[in-house]
């Protein structure tokens, strides 16, 4: 601030000055150094505009905090956001399982595509189908399966069993599957064993139930070889499956060989066509699902359609990229709403303070100053804001991450940079209020 000025010269009590050569001497280098004093700058260091804006803020510490609160909100927002984002692409590749990652499904469509023909009633599966996909590089198991074209088929541990009666199996389905289809389907056994290419080639009259329906025909034990009965026609039961990873419907239903299904009734029917069920090794699906209606039927791959699983990066990337999108904008939004609290806080500040802006520019100090002064307090209050927001974000994408057992995924580039967003929202929010500061009059200032 300004320096006190002081003289050399001495006054007689009669009220003229008197001099010596020393006192001479005195007032020059006084009037010199006066001179010098009077022509130097007031400054206004680092340390002290530190400490200004430091003591502005702790004046009013519960003014402070809520300003602070907007850009805490959109700081944390910003990081949590980025967090869960990043932590939730690393879990859509465990959601979106093994399983339906190497799945792909083959449709019998029954007719070529563009002849606008009716679908052939006949099979569009040749009886290798599965042999011939499981030639493929990258295929593990591939099988045929059709619901069998019964209407109300009466099932029963009996021939003749009036409905509701222990063993009665009203409202089970029965399906015909080949033994490749079974073991893509992952069977879990809890008793007896799957039918097998034997059985398949030799049109076997046997069976295998799943364990619902096992339940509701009252059959838990295989020792006696017992028997389920379709419509009056016995097929011995020789397994019992308690569950499976692919098609869990086939837990209420009764599956016999197709070899058997077609000769017993006839190829499948209109709406439920025969169908193909493929287990491929991972990162195969895409390869095998264009392969398999050429493989299949090189005559005519069109009456085929293979059905791949969803690329999973490009679910990834389209999940995280909407869900990137909303919140970011929620997070922006808080950002505006942090940097509008922040210069409003700032400017009702300038406003109250208008005497003590206007007593340090009577005493020297610069506009600058005191548009230094307002912008480090409002930068000051923009880092707090970006810090605290940061470590709340930081703090969620945690705690989310230990709740839900994943993996919590923070990018430097996401976490590093909130800080100093804090911060150049602080300096953005303080520039008008700052400007207004600098340029208000002293002598105004000292009237009000």
């Amino acid at each position: 601030m300004a320096d006190t000025v002081t003289t050399g010269t001495a006054v007689s009590g009669e009220g003229e000055s008197t001099s010596s050569p020393s006192a001479t001497l005195r007032t020059g280098r006084d009037r010199r150094g006066r001179g010098r004093r009077i022509a130097e700058r007031s400054r206004f260091g680092l340390r002290d505009l530190g400490a200004e804006a430091l003591a502005g803020i702790l004046q009013r510490p519960g003014r402070s905090v809520l300003t602070m609160l907007g850009t805490v909100l959109g700081i944390g927002a910003f990081v949590t956001i980025l967090g869960l984002t990043a932590t939730a692409a690393g879990q859509i590749d465990k959601r979106f399982t093994v399983l339906s990652a190497t799945e792909v499904g083959v449709d019998d469509t029954g007719t070529a595509h563009g002849q606008g023909q009716q679908p052939d009633p006949a099979i569009s599966f040749t009886p290798d189908a599965g042999a011939r996909v499981e030639a493929l590089h990258g295929v593990v198991h591939a099988g045929v399966y059709w619901p069998v074209p019964l209407r109300s088929p009466r099932l029963g541990a009996a021939p003749d069993l009036q409905s509701g009666a222990a063993g009665d199996g009203s409202g089970l389905a029965v399906y015909a599957a080949d033994p490749g289809a079974l073991a893509a389907m992952h069977p879990t056994l809890t008793a007896g064993t799957l039918y097998n290419a034997f059985h398949e080639g030799r049109q076997e009259r046997v069976a295998v139930l799943g364990a619902a329906a096992a339940s509701r025909l009252g059959i838990t034990r295989l020792d006696a070889e017992p028997a389920v009965f379709v419509d009056g026609t016995a097929y011995t039961v020789v397994g019992i499956i308690g569950d499976v990873q692919r098609h869990q419907e086939m837990l209420l239903s009764v599956m016999i060989p197709t070899s058997t299904a077609l000769a017993g009734y006839g190829p499948p029917g209109e709406p439920s066509r025969a169908k193909m069920l493929i287990e491929t090794k991972l990162g195969a699906a895409q390869l095998i699902a264009h392969q398999a209606p050429i493989v299949l039927r090189p005559d005519d791959p069109t009456l085929l359609t293979a059905i791949a699983p969803p690329d999973p990066k490009s679910l990834r990337n389209d999940v995280t990229g909407d869900f990137n999108t909303l919140f970011l904008l929620l997070a922006a939004l808080s950002l505006v709403i942090g940097a509008v609290g922040i210069a409003n806080t700032t400017l009702v500040a300038v406003l109250e303070r208008t005497g003590e802006i206007g007593l340090r520019r009577s005493l020297g100090a610069r506009p600058r100053h005191i548009a230094g002064q307002f912008l480090a307090e409002s930068t000051v209050l923009g880092t707090l804001g970006g810090l605290l927001g940061t470590s709340v974000g930081v703090g969620l994408v945690v705690g989310v991450a230990l709740t839900r057992d994943w993996t919590a995924v923070l990018q430097p580039w996401a976490v590093l940079p909130a800080p100093l967003i804090g911060s150049v929202v602080g300096l953005l929010a303080g520039l008008y209020p700052a400007l207004r500061a600098a340029w208000i009059e002293p002598v105004e200032a000292l009237r009000r």
